[in-house]
């Protein structure tokens, strides 16, 4: 290494510090999700990021998704997804099929990746311990020549009913780092495909986490030239949607952002997937590589 490479090495890690310091024995939760979720060199990166965030002191808990492989695994059945409203139809085939998907493949395959690279990762999902309760999500759809709303069933689909964290908390405390799939448990023991965002947010409100990380295939909020946005407080982005500047699919994405600050989590970073180890670049550096929303 000649002394100009060892100098910038060394300034990375002098930056690193103040962050590492502010943010030791800080729970931080991160959906893994997106082109991070099935590029191999991303992966790679990511299982890094956590493995190295935890070596400092932090607690990562990581909330993961998993669409395109379920999407595989159905067409390999002959089964074609169907989604209203950007939501999965998940009849009870396709419950079963999730749950093999989320739990299984894509939960133990994350798990085996971060162990691979030194650390010491858990598999959980939602019916764990009973760690996400879950309720039937109702959603309804209505035109103005309806006289009434058309109440549609997305069968399996649910929303978070309450979070028990003592398993997350638990983990935590022996030095282990929580894998969660996004699959809750009704009062009834009926299994419920959850968004893993919501997921997310709802056990970053619940564990009084310092951060959110929601990694998505975009380079975060930008505003109307394609400039990324950043530094937001929760009145900025209510205005930014009542200008129409976040619209389309960032919509869903920014309201879970705004129902995590608003519940008491101190700021939610959407950042950048596809860039190499964008966690790290993001909690532990001046620039980072998102669009950072505080209360």
């Amino acid at each position: 290494m000649d002394n100009q490479t060892a100098l910038n090495t060394a300034n990375v890690l002098v930056e690193a510090l103040p962050y590492i310091q502010r943010l030791h024995d800080k729970t931080v939760v991160i959906k893994f999700g997106g082109n991070a979720m099935v590029d191999e060199a991303l992966q790679n990166a990511f299982a890094q990021d956590i493995v190295l965030l935890k070596q400092v002191g932090l607690n990562p808990v990581v909330v993961h998704g998993g669409g395109p492989q379920i999407n595989q695994v159905l067409e390999k059945l002959g089964k074609k997804g169907e989604f209203i409203q950007g939501m999965r139809v998940t009849d009870r085939e396709t419950m079963d099929v999730v749950q093999m998907v989320l739990g299984g493949l894509v939960n133990k395959d994350i798990v085996a990746l971060i162990n691979r690279h030194g650390g010491r990762a858990v598999g959980l999902t939602g019916r764990d311990a009973g760690l996400v309760r879950a309720k039937k999500l109702h959603m309804t759809h209505q035109t103005p020549e309806m006289a009434e709303p058309e109440i549609i069933d997305l069968g399996h689909v649910g929303e978070v009913d309450r979070i028990d964290p003592a398993i997350v908390e638990a983990l935590d405390r022996s030095d282990f780092i929580p894998v969660i799939a996004p699959v809750g448990v009704g009062e009834d023991g009926a299994a419920y495909n959850i968004n893993a965002d919501v997921v997310a947010g709802k056990l970053a409100q619940v564990l009084k986490a310092e951060k959110l990380l929601l990694l998505t295939n975009t380079p975060g909020v930008l505003d109307k030239q394609g400039k990324l946005l950043t530094g937001l407080t929760a009145k900025d982005v209510d205005g930014l949607i009542e200008d129409g500047t976040i619209y389309g699919g960032m919509l869903p994405k920014i309201e879970f952002a705004l129902d995590a600050v608003r519940g008491g989590v101190k700021t939610v970073q959407i950042i950048d997937g596809r860039v190499p180890h964008a966690v790290l670049l993001e909690l532990l550096t001046d620039k980072g590589v998102g669009t950072l929303i505080r209360g």
